[in-house]
């Protein structure tokens, strides 16, 4: 669903964070289509384009407990084949080893933590095991309050856990052009979450892959092919925890 007005702006945060940021801590929104699970996302009226209703997924995968991902542009795999990012990634990780989970890609490209607690009721059901949380980096890049994404993130790991999901937060960095204090703040934030909240912390999403140009596409931003695969091994290393358990196929 394309929006020419918030793209526009996206550019421009994108060519600012250029600018500022030789080494780019933060994801901006795309251009390319919203899509779940590569089919596209149509969003009510008033609604930021949502995922497909998780109980929207194939019969022979609705049986199965699910591992939805909450994020923008980095979890909907912008710029990337549909089986190259990195919820894709897990999912194939998860079918070589014979662990019965159903992996959804809830990402919307240039969504902000305010854009994902509007469209979480969209993604969560009963069967939804583990939701992982991978928002904030839009709103760091546009430099919005960290209250305000910090309570964004609290609502949606507390509702998550009524409806009975163990939630993984995946902590971001934001840009240094804010100023030290902002940087700070917004780092803090996710571990304060985390502790609070006393939910697993995937400590940067983008771990060893923000800054190096060999592992990100030619905008300097979204993670390549070869970033991806880092970024799947950096969110295993939390979920593994939560998912080995799982009955074999």
């Amino acid at each position: 669903m394309r929006n020419d007005g918030p793209r526009a702006r996206v550019h421009s945060d994108m060519s600012r964070l250029t600018l500022f940021v030789p080494v780019l801590l933060a994801v901006a929104c795309g251009p390319s289509a919203d899509r779940v699970d590569g089919r596209s996302a149509v969003a009510p009226p008033g609604v930021a384009a949502p995922a497909a209703p998780a109980g929207a997924r194939d019969t022979g995968a609705a049986r199965l407990p699910t591992i939805v991902i909450l994020g923008d542009s980095l979890t909907a795999g912008l710029g990337l084949p549909v089986d190259q990012a990195y919820p894709a990634l897990l999912q194939a990780r998860l079918d070589e080893a014979g662990l019965a989970y159903h992996v959804v890609n809830a990402g919307v490209s240039g969504d902000t933590s305010a854009g994902g607690l509007r469209r979480l009721d969209w993604v969560l059901d009963d069967t939804v095991a583990v939701l992982v949380i991978g928002l904030g980096a839009n709103d760091g890049l546009r430099g919005l309050p960290v209250e305000e994404m910090q309570q964004n993130l609290r609502t949606i790991i507390r509702r998550a856990k009524a409806k009975g999901a163990t939630v993984v937060l995946a902590g971001m960095e934001a840009p240094p052009n804010y100023g030290p204090a902002y940087t700070a703040a917004f780092r803090q934030a996710f571990r304060d979450l985390a502790r609070d909240e006393q939910v697993a912390l995937i400590p940067f999403l983008l771990d060893g892959v923000a800054g190096d140009a060999a592992l990100n596409q030619g905008d300097g931003i979204h993670p390549n092919q070869a970033g991806a695969r880092i970024v799947e091994q950096n969110v295993w290393t939390v979920l593994q925890t939560f998912v080995m358990a799982a009955g074999t196929r």
